[in-house]
């Protein structure tokens, strides 16, 4: 098995841990969406968690989708640099983007911006992104309050997997 194999397969591993994929809606993670949104001036805000084969999201704001393959998602993009954010100020300028199906077609994105959901283990599980269908830019006093959101929402899926796993004491 190769690095990049290993390495992928114990992010899911990380993933599956969390026990979050597929779960309800949450009101604290909408409050952080919403929130992000707000304060980037962007009309959809996502928490993303990327396994195998999806992206899914655990909270969203200005978009009715729940999940999306994988291999369309901006967030596949930003695994490859997981220890930093993902920024795309005009997806249509960006030869990543320039053709994806989430830019020609509907939401029509222009502007992505992404905080990774890191673990203490270095595992990207997903980002918290804000998305507009204009370009933009984001300041630096946004950019990080983005990335203490994000660290924010990985502490509150942590917690809700070990309130989870605990058994109560007879």
């Amino acid at each position: 098995m190769n690095s990049l194999n290993y390495t992928e397969k114990a992010r899911q591993l990380a993933l599956q841990r969390l026990q979050v994929l597929d779960t309800p809606e949450e009101q604290a993670y909408d409050d952080i969406t919403r929130l992000a949104a707000d304060m980037c001036g962007t009309p959809i805000a996502l928490i993303s968690l990327t396994d195998s084969c999806r992206q899914w999201f655990k909270s969203r704001v200005g978009l009715q989708t729940r999940e999306m393959p994988r291999e369309n998602s901006f967030c596949a993009h930003a695994l490859k640099t997981p220890h930093s954010m993902m920024i795309v100020q005009d997806a249509l300028s960006d030869p990543r983007f320039f053709d994806h199906p989430s830019v020609t077609g509907g939401p029509k994105i222009r502007f992505y911006a992404g905080a990774p959901l890191l673990t203490q283990d270095g595992h990207m599980l997903g980002a918290l992104c804000v998305v507009d269908t204009v370009p933009r830019k984001l300041d630096m006093g946004q950019l990080e309050e983005l990335q203490f959101m994000a660290q924010q929402v990985l502490v509150m899926l942590e917690n809700r997997a070990a309130s989870r796993q605990q058994t109560p004491q007879h």
